[in-house]
């Protein structure tokens, strides 16, 4: 293997959000890094999917906003998609302005952060790239993770669509099959029905199945409200195309025919841990293929370290670049700090959104506590009802034995602002009965987290406004 002169304290293998905070956070130290980017600088979220995703989203939103105008009495809107291709150069645009921006136009403010494009593998001392050998005392991995398959057959015979792929359509379908009713599913599904594509999502159990299912229902009502059709329990079984693609599956023991112009497949992302020379160098993966990491983000080979999707846990890009933080940290200061997600917000840009931090109900159980919860409808809360939108509720999870909050679910329009109260009461240990009695801002959807703590003791229906 070809040698070379350059020598560096810590290489970071992969440059998208966790790549860059490993490297950056070194290089804050004073350390050499080398940064070494495969594909698109910037990787998954900036480029295909957080930001592209979320601005389509927001887009769809405007529309859904048009329909909905006559929910207030006197008052007519209508939207419509006038030109496809004007919302994607819009989306493509604020990719690349962010790109240039958080990645490229970052590099040359670290002078002790070398940039190295090129495919790169773990060998002994270092890292090769493209065959040269690159000297580095720590290394990071950081090369995150891309759209899984689900084993139906004749999946790879036909132009299936991913999360990437769909954003990048040049028209705007007449009808989609989604495969998969998690995170990316539910989001995309319900942005190209209000696009006003005709949307079938299946999925085999139910819509965010790690989540609490009363949440779960009331988003199918939602979305199905919304004319998306929602089928659950579904059993895939072959796909083809023909003209249009076909999908077969089995519900309730009968076998159906699913016919659309296009497919798409939201069943999950694969860690990307192929070809970097893990298997021969030490470097254990778990069953998802996802590299095994301890709680201080060290892999199974000493002085070699994994951060984000890559570790196949918290495919969030901020849990992504928080754990590379520490990965950096800990390679270059003798592994003090330990990583913790245990107080984890999570977010679906649905509309209305599903925000969740802490344990469900049936985690809390099988965790051995004793369990006691409150569900509160969006009609109880004031600002849900001046919004004329009551799709949604929120379900609080909590300890009975110690009355500590542990758990918070909301299924709201503004859901996604509101969770980070929830997650800052359970990181303090805060009680149900100090968040009921904290105050809060009246008609606002944050409020409905002091009403629904009030719900473990009272009746809220019974309180005159702002009487809690």
């Amino acid at each position: 293997m070809p040698q070379t002169n350059e020598y560096y304290d810590l290489a970071v293998i992969g440059a998208g959000s966790a790549g860059f905070s490993a490297a950056i956070t070194a290089a804050e130290q004073g350390a050499q890094v080398v940064l070494i980017g495969h594909s698109t600088i910037g990787g998954t979220c900036v480029n295909v999917g957080c930001v592209p995703s979320k601005t389509m989203i927001r887009a769809a939103e405007t529309l859904h906003q048009a329909k909905a105008a006559s929910r207030f009495h006197g008052v007519e809107a209508s939207a419509t998609v006038s030109d496809w291709s004007a919302v994607m150069a819009d989306k493509s645009q604020l990719v690349s302005e962010l790109r240039q921006a958080k990645y490229i136009d970052v590099l040359p403010s670290y002078e002790s952060i070398t940039y190295r494009e090129g495919r790169a593998r773990l060998v002994d001392g270092g890292v090769s790239i493209d065959d040269d050998f690159l000297k580095a005392d720590k290394v990071i991995i950081a090369t995150g993770s891309s759209a899984s398959l689900p084993p139906i057959e004749g999946i790879n015979d036909v132009p299936y669509l991913t999360s990437t792929t769909a954003l990048e359509l040049d028209h705007l379908p007449a009808s989609m099959i989604v495969i998969g009713g998690g995170v990316i599913g539910c989001e995309l599904g319900q942005m190209f029905a209000r696009m006003g594509t005709t949307v079938t999502i299946l999925c085999r159990s139910h819509l965010l199945p790690s989540g609490e299912p009363e949440i779960s229902e009331a988003l199918q009502e939602s979305l199905e409200a919304e004319g998306v059709n929602v089928l659950c329990s579904a059993v895939y079984k072959t796909i083809t195309k023909n003209g249009d693609i076909c999908l077969a599956y089995e519900r309730n023991g009968t076998h159906h025919d699913l016919i659309a112009e296009q497919v798409l497949v939201a069943t999950g992302r694969r860690p990307n841990s192929n070809d970097l020379g893990l298997e021969e160098i030490g470097v254990e993966l778990l069953p998802n293929c996802g590299i095994k990491v301890d709680d201080r983000m060290r892999t199974t080979r000493t002085n070699v370290y994994a951060a984000g999707d890559v570790t196949g846990r918290d495919m969030f890009v901020y849990m992504a670049a928080n754990g590379a933080k520490i990965a950096s940290e800990n390679a270059l200061n003798g592994d003090s700090r330990q990583y913790d997600n245990s107080v984890m917000p999570e977010v679906v840009f649905t509309d209305p959104q599903v925000a969740m931090v802490g344990l469900t109900e049936a985690s809390a159980r099988s965790a051995g506590y004793n369990v006691k919860t409150s569900i509160l409808g969006l009609g109880h809360v004031p600002r849900a009802l001046a919004a004329r939108d009551t799709r949604g509720l929120i379900k609080l999870v909590a300890d009975t034995d110690t009355s500590k909050l542990i758990g918070a679910h909301i299924m709201a329009p503004e859901g996604a602002d509101s969770i980070q109260t929830a997650a800052i009461a359970i990181k303090v240990g805060m009680t149900t009965d100090q968040l009921g009695e904290m105050i809060f801002p009246y008609l606002t959807t944050v409020e409905g987290l002091k009403l629904a703590a009030q719900t473990f003791d009272k009746d809220v229906s019974k309180l005159s406004c702002c009487a809690g």
